[in-house]
């Protein structure tokens, strides 16, 4: 729950109005108020301003899940799919986008400007097995260099997840995450 509200905001919000507070005691000539507008409304509004420079947005769906899929979720979602779902649609701080060190890891990251974003992602079945479609935009890597990566992703992703790379469009790439049964 705590990662579907923006702290940045949160803080600003918070933080503006102990500060108003702290303006409006003052000239009311209530010191008590005044200080506890000034000295936890200003820190509160900085860390606010702080965390939202460095804030990234939460991923949308690009697709509503279904009843269906979610019962599958629950009864076939490895930790990695759940892990993945649940970080990359919540506020994150201090990261350069979502899955960078994934990216990093399986160099598919060479710089900041070459980082495949991602831009959605959806649950659906495949053959009777819960997946997880991640959707990213990469114009400059391209559907080859994420194959041959493809072996280092299934390592990356296990136990338990079959990894296929798919281009629907041009400069997009979706991974899906099938959940295989177990060995």
């Amino acid at each position: 729950m705590l990662g579907k509200i923006s702290l940045g905001t949160l803080g600003l919000t918070i933080g503006g109005i102990l500060i108003i507070t702290g303006f409006i005691a003052y000239a009311a000539d209530n010191a008590t108020l005044n200080l506890v507008g000034f000295f936890y409304g200003f820190p509160l509004f900085l860390g606010g301003l702080a965390l939202k420079a460095n804030e990234l947005k939460p991923i949308p769906f690009s697709q509503a899940t279904t009843p269906s899929i979610l019962a599958l979720r629950s009864q076939q979602a490895t930790v990695t799919q759940n892990r993945i779902r649940t970080d990359i649609t919540r506020f994150c701080y201090g990261q350069k986008g979502h899955l960078d060190r994934a990216l990093d890891y399986l160099g598919l990251s060479p710089t900041d400007e070459e980082r495949p974003i991602v831009t959605g992602l959806r649950e659906t079945e495949i053959d009777g097995a819960y997946a997880l479609i991640i959707e990213f935009d990469s114009p400059l890597i391209p559907i080859n260099i994420w194959q041959q990566k493809q072996e280092k992703m299934t390592k990356y992703f296990a136990p338990k997840v079959e990894v296929k790379i798919t281009q629907p469009d041009e400069d997009k790439i979706e991974l899906t995450l099938i959940t295989t049964p177990a060995a």
